[in-house]
């Protein structure tokens, strides 16, 4: 794996490409949890929690962006 992730994208192979999105996958479900974390741990911020809420949003968005184009890789 960790050899698929250090070659060039041009290089790897469709299997690699799957492995690698996978391992993004994985890596922004575990942000997620970071940022669940930090979400309830009630800052009393109100501007530290909309950009907590915003990073949500996109490491979600990214995260369901990855998965689909994972899956039209392995088609």
């Amino acid at each position: 794996m960790r050899n698929a992730i250090l070659q060039i994208p041009e290089t790897r192979t469709a299997s690699e490409r799957r492995r690698v999105m996978r391992a993004a996958i994985r890596q922004l479900e575990r942000a997620e949890l970071y940022l669940a974390a930090v979400a309830f741990m009630e800052l009393d911020d109100r501007q530290a929690q909309r950009a907590v809420s915003r990073l949500r949003t996109d490491v979600e968005s990214l995260r369901r962006h990855l998965g689909e184009h994972c899956n039209q890789v392995a088609d």
